[in-house]
C-alpha cells in the first residue's frame, strides 16, 4: 500500500505544478494582450518592443564603425607621420564642415535613433540630460 500512496501524492503534486504553470502562461498571456493595447492607444511607448526587436542587430555596431573610422585613420596618420593621410583626413573633415546642414541633422537623427535616443528629446533639452 506505502508505495501506491506516494505514486499517487506524486501525481496529484505534478498535476497540480502542470495546471499552475498553464495558468501562469495564461496570465503572461493575458498581460501581452493589455500591454500591446497600451502601446496601441499609447498610453505607453514602444520602446521596450524596439528595443526587444533590435536584440540581435548589428546596426549599432556598424554606426560605431563608421564613425569612428575617421578617427583611428586620424591616430594613425598623426603617429605615423603620414603627410599623405593626414591630407586626404584633412579634406575629408573640410568636406564634412562644407555638407549641408540638413544632411548633417538627418545623420544626427539617424545615429541619435539607433542608439534610442529621440530626435525630438534632443531639440528640447539641446543635448543635455
Amino acid at each position: 500500500m506505502f508505495p501506491w500512496s506516494i505514486i499517487g501524492t506524486a501525481l496529484k503534486t505534478g498535476a497540480e505544478i502542470y495546471k499552475n504553470k498553464k495558468k501562469s502562461e495564461i496570465i503572461m498571456s493575458e498581460a501581452r494582450i493589455v500591454h500591446a493595447e497600451k502601446m496601441k492607444r499609447g498610453e505607453i511607448e514602444y520602446s521596450g518592443q524596439i528595443a526587444q526587436n533590435q536584440k540581435g542587430d548589428w546596426k549599432d555596431e556598424f554606426v560605431l564603425l563608421v564613425l569612428t573610422s575617421p578617427l583611428a585613420i586620424l591616430f594613425y596618420s598623426v603617429f605615423a607621420e603620414d603627410e599623405e593621410i593626414q591630407a586626404k583626413l584633412d579634406l575629408y573633415f573640410m568636406k564634412l564642415q562644407e555638407m549641408p546642414w540638413w544632411i548633417v541633422s538627418l545623420w544626427v537623427s539617424v545615429v541619435a535613433a539607433i542608439y534610442g535616443i529621440k530626435a525630438t528629446d534632443l531639440i528640447k533639452t539641446g543635448g543635455k540630460k
